[in-house]
This record gives C-alpha cells, sequence and structure tokens, in this order.
C-alpha cells in the first residue's frame, strides 16, 4: 500500500514539473489561519482536478499542490495560509519526508459525501454538518427511504447524525417525553415505519443499520459521533430480541433479551450489557459518560489523548489523527467515550483519555470498507444541552477536535485507487 502511494506520488511529481515551476504548501502548523477552512480549500482543489499531496506528520499533515493559480485564489479567498515552494523547495520537503517519521499520501479524487439525518429540524446539532457547512464541503442528506432503496452506493463516504439506531428516541423519554419536539419526532419516525412496511420503528432502524453496515462490507467509509456509534452496535446485536419498553414501542421487552444478544455482529463494541429501563438516559455500559452531575463538571477540565502512529507502517490511522496538538479537551455527548473493556481485540485506539477506562476515538475495517467512531457531541461545547445555540466555527478556525472529523472526510480521497485494485 505504501510503495504504491510512493508511485503514485513521483508520477504526481513528475507531472507537476513538466506543467509548473511553483508548488503550494497549506501549513497545517501553528502557521495556518483556519485549520478548517484549510481541509475546505483542499477538498475544493480536488473537485477542480487538481491532485493534492498530504504530508503525514510533516507540519502537521500539511497538503503539497501543484501552483495552477486557481488553487492559491482559493485558498486566500477563504482566509487560508499558503505558502509558495519553489520545485527546489519540494525536493527538500521530499527528503525531510523520507528521513522522518512521515510519508505522503496522494489525493486523487474529492469523495460523494452524505449524511444520515431525518428531515425535522431537531433542538440540537450535529458537529459534522457543522464542519462541513464552515468548511464549504458539499453534502447529501439521505435518510431511512433512502437508506433502504439502496442510494449509499452512490457515496464514497457516510456521517451517521447523532441517531437512535435502537428505536429508543434518543432514550429522552424521562425529561422529554411531553415536549413538542419529542411528540412529533416520536409521530415522524412511527408514520416512516408505517410507510416502509415496519410495525415497529425498532424494527425499521435495524434494517437500516443492516443497510449501513452492508455499505461498509462493500467499501464504503463510515463516521459516526455519540449516540450513532454505540446505538448503531446495540441494535445489530439485538436483531433478533426486543429490548425496547413498552412506553417506545406498545409491548414489554422480551423476557429473554440478554441471551439473544449477539455482538458477534457488531463492528467495534462486545460483552457489553444493554440497560433498557426508559427512565435512564443511557443505551448500555459502553458508554462512559459520568452520571453524577458533580463529577460531570469537575472532569470539564479533562483532556483526552491521540497516540501517535508510523505514517511509513500505519499510515491510515496515522492521516485519521493528523493535528497540531496531541492532547484535545474533553466534550461529552450522551455518548462521551467507549468502556476499554467493551471495545473489541482487533480495533485499532486512535485517542484514550489517560488514567481512564475511556477511549474516546476509534477506527476498524469491515470487509472492503472500514468505520471510524469519535465519541461527544461537539468538540468546541463540552455540555451541549438540548436546545443551546450552534457552535460559531468562526470563533473555533484553529480547533483540534473538529481537525479530526474533516481527517475523516478526506481520507477516502486517499484510499480510493487502492479499493479499485
Amino acid at each position: 500500500m505504501t510503495s504504491r502511494w510512493r508511485e503514485w506520488t513521483l508520477g504526481f511529481l513528475a507531472a507537476a514539473s513538466a506543467g509548473w515551476g511553483q508548488y503550494l504548501l497549506i501549513p497545517m502548523d501553528l502557521r495556518q489561519a483556519d485549520h478548517l477552512k484549510a481541509y475546505g480549500a483542499a477538498y475544493a482543489i480536488l473537485e477542480h482536478g487538481v491532485t493534492v499531496e498530504w504530508l503525514l506528520n510533516y507540519r502537521c499533515g500539511s497538503f503539497l499542490m501543484p501552483d495552477d493559480g486557481w488553487a492559491a485564489r482559493r485558498c486566500r479567498s477563504a482566509g487560508v495560509t499558503v505558502e509558495s515552494v519553489t520545485a527546489d523547495g519540494v525536493a527538500s520537503i521530499r527528503r525531510t519526508v523520507s528521513a522522518g517519521n512521515m510519508e505522503s499520501v496522494l489525493l486523487e479524487k474529492a469523495p460523494k459525501i452524505a449524511v444520515y439525518t431525518p428531515p425535522d429540524k431537531r433542538p440540537w446539532d450535529d458537529a459534522v454538518t457543522l464542519a462541513l457547512t464552515y468548511a464549504e464541503i458539499p453534502y447529501r442528506t439521505v435518510w431511512d427511504e433512502e437508506v433502504l432503496a439502496g442510494k449509499l452506493s452512490e457515496y464514497d463516504w457516510l456521517h451517521l447524525h447523532h441517531e437512535d439506531f435502537t428505536g429508543q428516541y434518543g432514550k429522552f423519554y424521562r425529561n422529554y417525553r411531553t415536549a413538542e419536539w419529542y411528540i412529533k419526532q416520536k409521530s415522524l419516525y412511527e408514520s416512516m415505519a408505517r410507510r416502509l412496511g415496519f410495525r415497529k420503528v425498532s424494527k425499521l432502524k435495524l434494517a437500516v443499520a443492516a443497510m449501513i453496515r452492508q455499505y461498509v462490507t462493500d467499501g464504503g467509509f463510515l463516521f459516526a459521533m455519540c449516540s450513532a456509534t454505540d446505538s448503531f452496535d446495540i441494535a445489530l446485536a439485538a436483531g433478533e430480541t426486543d429490548i425496547c419498553e413498552s412506553v417506545f414501542d406498545g409491548d414489554p421487552v422480551a423476557g429473554d433479551w440478554p441471551e439473544a444478544m449477539d455482538d458477534r455482529k457488531c463492528l467495534a463494541f462486545e460483552k457489553f450489557t444493554v440497560l433498557t429501563d426508559p427512565m435512564v438516559y443511557e443505551y448500555s455500559d459502553i458508554d462512559t459518560t459520568p452520571q453524577d452531575p458533580v463529577l460531570a463538571q469537575v472532569e470539564s477540565d479533562s483532556y483526552f489523548t491521540l497516540f501517535d502512529f508510523s505514517a511509513k507502517y500505519d499510515p491510515v490511522p496515522a492521516m485519521l489523527t493528523q493535528n497540531h496538538t496531541a492532547v484535545i479537551h474533553e466534550f461529552m455527548g450522551q455518548t462521551t467515550g467507549f468502556r476499554r473493556s467493551r471495545v473489541k481485540q482487533a480495533v485499532t485506539v486512535l485517542a484514550e483519555k489517560p488514567g481512564s477506562d475511556e477511549i474516546k476515538y476509534i477506527h476498524g475495517d469491515e470487509g472492503r470498507g472500514t468505520w471510524t467512531f469519535l465519541g461527544g457531541h461537539d468538540p468546541e461545547d463540552y455540555h451541549h444541552f438540548v436546545g443551546d445555540r450552534p457552535t460559531d466555527l468562526s470563533f473555533h478556525r484553529n480547533s483540534p477536535g473538529y481537525r479530526l472529523i474533516l481527517n475523516n472526510i478526506l481520507f477516502p480521497a486517499a484510499r480510493k485507487k487502492e479499493r479499485k485494485t
């Protein structure tokens, strides 16, 4: 894999030097004025038909490309810091990359992006759609009908909006069952289930989860945050039983549900215990969110740490962890992090909270595709409650947490050619 990337890179440099004498570097270290829009600039340059090199671990994951005039204008119009580099300068960069724990990955084609999200506006915000919008990266939305109709095959990368795939409506029953938005959401989901031929929302969501899993197996790239991570695996494991209480689906949980759970169907988690009580705002013991509000506030000053991967021998996890800092402020969500003892052995751990049982960021392969789960709701809002205002990313242009999201969006561009061979 790495040698193939090197061949593509050498071809790219040879072609570039034949057509242009100058190159552009988008630095991703502390000299970058707007890290988030830098990803959008790289994406736009790919859409423009110019190949981009992603220099893993070189100046915190910088981007290199031929300067055709348009690329520089695109960067500067977005407020993205760029540096002009001569052919000799590129040769110097190449020597530095070759000698250190660095690697050059060629990005060839902008991936087609989809976000799985319901059509109604709910009283919270999704960090990925905020990042995509701020970075000016185009995406399409899909929901249950499109997924079941096989539309996912049209996209390279899929993000799961903080969904509840178990059919328990986010387990908001205790605090919000009389709220207008909750009642409307429940009605919307139930009508969609009936229209698509399902007796229960849980059965519809199971069918959707199975289709998404197949999308990954067939070569898709899946990314999820917050409750879309653990609820996805829980739904798959509970496929042959009923873990929803009557307040959700009109009948009680199955008497033998613990024995009927099958974690072999899960992507990331195993040996977990489901919490079926509708008055408990939690799906299972996978999540590490503190239940004590006092403890949660104390932990607001905590951090998680990215692992350091070899860019030459582990380019995929290296891509997913590119950043200008390895220590990132913790942020909570309905699912804040993943209990280490509930994560499968084959999963690659990308980040953890030191001195705790919490794993924050994980990645794995499934068939010809991959999945990546990031715990927490909003990297720049430690507590993001229902009804809070959306985060304004213009105040967080250099957010290391949001960089993790945007690493994932460019990741498929580097893997596309390999998937076809």
